[in-house]
């Protein structure tokens, strides 16, 4: 059954034209929820697909999750592909996007490991627009095979280093990768995870556009950790990095 929908749009929308993003408001047009643990505010790919990318463009994202992106893509006709391993995901995917608009884009689900695009041409893909998970901050399952949620961050750098391989031969020359990524804590220390994510993307040939800081908001558990950080002395992480690279 095709879902009814009575907001196809956010009510305020502006370009964001600074490095600094901030939504305190999470988005809850068109089939937006927070349902999935983790997945990013749609204000995020909203902003990239219209900076970015033009109608018609063909957009990847091989960490999909519940699908946030594949609905910008729909409400902002651009075709998209979305890859994830788990196959959860894919069907709150499925559902996501079920839902009439007077765009009507490819928009194409399909399991798959971001470091193995077979499937994809070089040169073949106009924008990345991608989440990926933090290391194991997030465990997304117990043991789906090539899930890098449940990797420690030394071998999650490893495999992301695959991905960065992979999302430059796939995305065309001048064309731009977009990955929203954030530090985690260990033992009452900061990982700089983000930066070290930046430096393989470096590494695989990329050059970097911009670093923009996302404000974290609507966090499930920081009254939780607020009370934890006073007791034992550290600051909570309230930013991400959203990195964006251009393939020279």
């Amino acid at each position: 059954m095709i879902r009814e929908i009575q907001k196809f749009e956010p009510e305020y929308f502006e370009l964001e034209k600074t490095t600094v993003w901030s939504f305190p408001d999470r988005g809850s047009w068109a089939t937006h929820d927070a349902k999935w643990r983790g997945n990013w505010t749609p204000y995020v790919p909203r902003n990239i697909l219209l900076r970015y990318s033009e109608e018609g463009d063909y957009v990847l994202d091989q960490f999909v999750g519940s699908g946030t992106s594949l609905v910008e893509a729909k409400l902002l006709n651009r075709n998209m592909l979305g890859l994830d391993v788990n196959e959860t995901a894919l069907k709150m995917c499925e559902e996501k996007i079920n839902f009439q608009y007077k765009y009507d884009p490819k928009i194409v689900i399909r399991k798959g490991d971001a470091r193995n695009l077979f499937f994809l041409k070089d040169n073949s893909i106009d924008l990345i627009c991608t989440h990926p998970p933090y290391a194991d901050i997030i465990k997304y399952s117990d043991k789906i095979e090539n899930d890098l949620s449940l990797l420690e961050m030394d071998d999650f750098l490893h495999e992301m280093y695959r991905v960065a391989e992979e999302s430059y031969r796939v995305l065309k020359k001048n064309k731009f990768c977009a990955i929203l990524m954030g530090d985690i804590r260990k033992k009452g220390h900061v990982q700089p995870l983000g930066f070290s994510v930046m430096n393989t993307f470096i590494k695989a040939g990329f050059v970097v556009k911009e670093i923009i800081l996302k404000e974290q908001h609507n966090c499930k558990k920081t009254k939780f950790w607020q009370k934890k950080s006073v007791k034992h002395n550290f600051l909570l992480l309230a930013h991400e990095y959203l990195f964006v690279f251009r393939k020279p």
